[in-house]
């Protein structure tokens, strides 16, 4: 895949848990909390993670600690 195609990959909640190590539970309660990566609300109600928007909380995490 390339870089540019994975930087507009969209991640569903599983996938964004499994590469995160966290529990379903974990996510949403960040998300609650304002904690979580950017998600898009598709019309049917679920969820996705922009890669970019993923990429670009995991860096700003990393400046933070």
């Amino acid at each position: 895949m390339s870089a540019a195609r994975r930087s507009e990959e969209k991640l569903t909640v599983d996938e964004l848990c499994e590469e995160l190590q966290i529990s379903r539970s974990t996510f949403y309660d960040w998300r609650q909390k304002g904690r979580a990566p950017r998600c898009v609300k598709l019309p049917n109600g679920s969820l996705r993670v922009r890669r970019s928007d993923l990429e670009n909380w995991l860096t700003d995490c990393e400046a933070a600690a």
